[in-house]
């Protein structure tokens, strides 16, 4: 009985060494496999089947595109993410990532070393993604500053049928596409008389526009909140994004809202303090916003960038979105896509609510 029980046991362990054996076999066989995605440059590029290992080399949403659909983990190396405290917070394990460089400033051997099964780039950085595909590595494009609301859709779902989230993905695209809807019905019976024309700047001393003012985010951030462009109106040379105060005054517009940069404090401040914008309508109504920081910008192309489009969306028509809670629909989104639960602190930390001061101060109508 004894020999039979040892030779059922033996049986046992040779079978379950024999499967092992085989599940290796055929894990290596498919990982090996190839398969091809098209890019946001609209080039066709060919990526392992299984994605473990991403290099980030681009200062833009990819990482927050990344984590959002639930591959923050599989990030190696990202340029560093300090301006997004949120964003370290809810994945510390990107305090820890190497900095291989960003955009056309790459560090190679970096690179090489740390074997990623691909490397997510700007579009734009064109010289560097060149040298990292000489070296063999698959380079994937996405945007970084300048795209439209259906090339950022494309893109979620791109990255999630890279990353194997294409339900997460798809649901976020849902869920964008819920909301614009809603902001288009709600925004759709405001008269043209009504709509509001809106500046978007950064901040420091000069008057500053996008050189892109149609093709750049900031024009879609406008629009898609049912507002209107001041700065893509009339044939105006603007030299390196900067405009003077004569042509900011010609376009006088209702409302101006400040890009927040690496240090939001200083759009805050801007939004509070500064006189670039005395003699516009926007200071005299005291309607000169910073825009908000969750994770991310919201007014970058991410996946955030739907709750900064609500935000505006409500800020220029408080009375056709007066039902929608930016603080709710945060909060939603956070702990749906972010699998996070977001505390009142931190969201007063982004600055949704802030107002600026001086109400009354220049109007010139």
């Amino acid at each position: 009985m004894r020999k039979y029980l040892l030779l059922v046991f033996l049986c046992g362990i040779c079978l379950w060494v024999a499967c092992k054996c085989v599940y290796s076999q055929i894990n290596n066989t498919m990982d090996r496999q190839k398969r091809t995605v098209v890019d946001v440059s609209g080039k066709t590029v060919e990526i392992p089947r299984i994605v473990n290992r991403i290099v980030v080399t681009c200062q833009g949403g990819a990482a927050h595109e990344i984590a959002v659909l639930g591959a923050a983990h599989r990030i190696v190396a990202q340029p560093s993410m300090k301006s997004f405290p949120q964003l370290l917070k809810m994945y510390p394990c990107l305090n820890a990532v190497s900095d291989a460089g960003s955009f056309d400033v790459i560090d190679l051997e970096r690179i090489m070393v740390l074997k990623p099964d691909i490397v997510v780039a700007s579009v734009y950085s064109i010289q560097g993604n060149k040298k990292i595909e000489e070296m063999g590595i698959p380079v994937v494009t996405v945007n970084t500053g300048r795209a439209d609301v259906d090339n950022l859709l494309r893109e979620f779902k791109m990255m999630g049928m890279i990353l194997g989230k294409e339900k997460t993905a798809n649901e976020l695209v849902r869920y964008w596409n819920d909301r614009l809807a809603m902001i288009r019905k709600r925004t759709a019976s405001i008269p043209e008389a009504r709509k509001k024309s809106v500046f978007y700047t950064s901040s420091g001393a000069s008057i500053t526009t996008s050189m892109d003012r149609v093709s750049g985010w900031g024009h879609h951030f406008i629009t898609a909140s049912g507002g209107m462009n001041v700065s893509v109106s009339g044939n105006i040379k603007i030299e390196k994004g900067t405009i003077n105060r004569e042509q900011l005054l010609l376009w006088n517009p209702d409302v101006i809202i400040i890009s927040s940069g690496k240090n939001h404090q200083d759009s805050i401040n801007d939004a509070r303090s500064t006189s670039r914008f005395i003699g516009t309508k926007a200071m005299g109504d005291n309607a000169v916003y910073p825009c908000p920081i969750g994770a991310f910008w919201w007014d970058r192309p991410s996946p955030e960038a739907i709750l900064g489009i609500m935000w505006l969306a409500k800020t220029l028509y408080p009375e056709a979105m007066a039902d929608i809670d930016i603080k709710k629909e945060t909060k939603w989104f956070f702990g749906r896509f972010y699998n996070y639960s977001l505390t009142d602190k931190e969201y007063e930390s982004f600055g949704v609510e802030i107002k600026p001061k001086g109400a009354g101060r220049g109007s010139s109508r």
